[in-house]
């Protein structure tokens, strides 16, 4: 058995090494995404007037709409700190999405709208989930999407392989034979490096497979007989306030922060207000609970806490702290950076040491036939 796994680890780990150093170095640079993006970009990441009071949102939205009438407004991250809000827009009559940054405090336009993958951190995102496939015109849609999903199972695979062959070696984890031959060396760090990281592996792989499979299927199954709806137009009613909106939700749902306004993307749809709330699960995300608006009218119409549902939908809304590790503050994610990158080192290693012993083989297997000559 131990033998056979093995066999799967190294082969999954020789066919798929490229593209899982490529998942490998893109998720822990992602990891401190919101400080890079502020390094790169500090005039229009982060506002100075932060703890000013924020302009009405029917303001902020008229402010954006006459600046860009060609453009639609499809969602909306709303921050209330030192970070800048940022905007999404669709061009009418197209499925083109651009984001900019807008400053809540006083409505100033800090960027102009660019696409949605422009910015360095958004291009490595679309690396580290599609492999920049989805864009290729000679491709299906979802290609790389797709592989994301499949060497999401790889690494699962990898981590639990190799937590089964190397299960005895938590006896002596922190013992590496320094005084023994490079390879022992190696393979003693790279057992106790995979050992040490595979549980956070594991986790990343579950999250980022399940991400990749939700994109996949909201594109193409629920889509499968109908094609997305082209705006060209805004839905919603021009006498719903959305501060309105953004006062009240927290009426219908207990200490509610909205962080994320989703507009009506086509007729059957309403307005969807993202937010999170007080709660003493460490993972909850800041999109764990919605209140739903009819579009035509602003009437409330629906919630979904987090608290109140079950343990399944808790597991699933927690898999976004867990992926990018930010659960625990800059402690979890420089974790989650350093064991993201294991893969590396593990791949450099367990490379090295496939060598090798594919090479003593055929030394092996030479001296057996000089033997009978």
């Amino acid at each position: 058995m131990r033998k056979t796994l093995f066999k799967i680890h190294s082969w999954v780990a020789l066919c798929a090494m490229l593209p899982l150093l490529v998942i490998s170095i893109t998720g822990s640079v992602l990891v401190f995404k919101s400080e890079i993006d502020g390094l790169l970009l500090p005039d229009s990441h982060y506002v100075i007037d932060e703890h000013a009071q924020r302009k009405s949102m029917d303001d902020l939205i008229n402010t954006v709409e006459s600046r860009y009438p060609e453009h639609v407004i499809g969602s909306w991250e709303i921050f209330n700190d030192d970070t800048a809000d940022r905007v999404y827009l669709i061009k009418r009559g197209t499925e083109h999405w651009f984001k900019f940054h807008l400053n809540q405090y006083t409505g100033e336009v800090l960027s102009e709208p660019v696409g949605t993958s422009h910015y360095f951190t958004d291009w490595f995102l679309e690396l580290h989930y599609t492999f920049l496939l989805n864009d290729l015109k000679s491709l299906p849609g979802q290609t790389g999407t797709v592989l994301g999903f499949f060497f999401a199972l790889f690494f699962l695979t990898l981590g639990i392989t190799g937590l089964i062959i190397y299960r005895k070696f938590w006896r002596r984890l922190f013992s590496v034979r320094w005084r023994a031959t490079l390879q022992i060396v190696l393979s003693d760090i790279h057992k106790m490096t995979g050992v040490l990281g595979s549980p956070i592996i594991i986790i990343l792989a579950i999250t980022g497979g399940y991400f990749n499979w939700a994109v996949w299927y909201h594109e193409v199954i629920e889509h499968l007989e109908e094609e997305h709806y082209t705006l060209t137009e805004k839905l919603q009613s021009e006498t719903v306030s959305f501060q309105n909106i953004l006062d009240e939700s927290s009426k219908h749902i207990a200490s509610f922060n909205g962080t994320y306004l989703l507009m009506p993307l086509s007729p059957d749809e309403n307005i969807t207000l993202f937010g999170e709330v007080t709660t003493s699960n460490p993972f909850a995300s800041e999109y764990a609970n919605t209140v739903v608006y009819d579009k035509n009218t602003g009437k409330h119409l629906s919630n979904w806490d987090i608290r109140e549902v079950g343990a399944g939908w808790q597991i699933i809304d927690s898999f976004r702290k867990l992926h990018f590790g930010y659960f625990a503050g800059l402690a979890s994610k420089i974790i989650w950076c350093i064991v993201g990158l294991s893969p590396v080192w593990l791949g450099g290693t367990g490379f090295y040491l496939w060598f090798t012993r594919r090479q003593r083989k055929k030394q092996s297997q030479r001296n057996r036939l000089n033997k009978t000559v």
